[in-house]
């Protein structure tokens, strides 16, 4: 939402019915509905509300009657994805224990984001407060609720979680969109770039950095392993978690 957005416009606009035609047979859904296809295909600026426009045929201005802007667009696109994580509240507590739900939580919203890389754009700041956002918020906290943590340690965990799975994210869409503009695979970038790494550093006092990267990198085959990365780190916060139950 931008700095001039009106917060409780973009509320009522996300909270109101997104199904209800207007006069020209248009619907709030079918705008969004757009722009999500074309933010998938093409990235986050691609949909503008000319190119959403031009998607479902229609002229421009007749967006506006529904949607007041870009920034109110991309609110109602975040929300609407957000509603692909669960059936309902219950949904990842449904299975197992806590170290299972919050698993589950970070699997979810790592799927949502590499189905949706455009996500990682289109949030940031102040959080989206509509019903499928408020609905995560409750869905994901029941995970934790009861298993001897306070509220504030709750809504810590959770965003640390979330924070984990989104920066692992974000390495995995940089990575995809490298190796879209490069042309190689990583592994094909990494097996042109290790043998001329080796030789520049030849000499230079980096005994650890070559140990680990050259230890790392024949496991990974590549620079970087977000798969990895997204599963160890996960792990060890479920460790830390363990610990601050009481």
């Amino acid at each position: 939402m931008s700095a001039k957005s009106d917060p409780g416009r973009s509320l009522a606009l996300l909270w109101g019915s997104h199904t209800r035609p207007g006069r020209s047979g248009l619907t709030v859904r079918a705008i969004v509905d757009a722009a999500i296809e074309l933010a998938d295909a093409e990235g986050l600026d691609a949909a503008t509300m000319r190119r959403v426009a031009d998607k479902i045929g229609v002229g421009t201005m007749s967006l506006y009657t529904h949607v007041p802007g870009k920034a109110e667009l991309n609110d109602l696109m975040v929300d609407t994805v957000l509603g692909e994580l669960y059936t309902g509240v219950a949904d990842p507590g449904g299975h197992g224990g806590w170290r299972d739900g919050l698993r589950y939580v970070a699997e979810r919203n790592w799927d949502v984001s590499l189905r949706h890389p455009w996500l990682l754009d289109a949030t940031g700041g102040r959080p989206t407060l509509g019903p499928n956002a408020v609905l995560k918020y409750e869905a994901e906290l029941r995970v934790l609720d009861g298993i001897g943590l306070t509220d504030l340690q709750m809504d810590s965990v959770l965003t640390l979680v979330l924070t984990h799975v989104e920066g692992v994210a974000r390495s995995h869409a940089g990575l995809a969109r490298a190796q879209r503009e490069s042309g190689l695979t990583e592994t094909e970038w990494w097996r042109a770039t290790a043998p001329v790494l080796e030789r520049v550093m030849t000499g230079h006092d980096f005994p650890v950095a070559g140990r680990v990267g050259e230890a790392s990198s024949q496991v990974y085959q590549a620079s970087a392993d977000p798969a990895h990365a997204f599963a160890f780190g996960l792990d060890v916060i479920l460790d830390g978690v363990q610990r601050l139950m009481k």
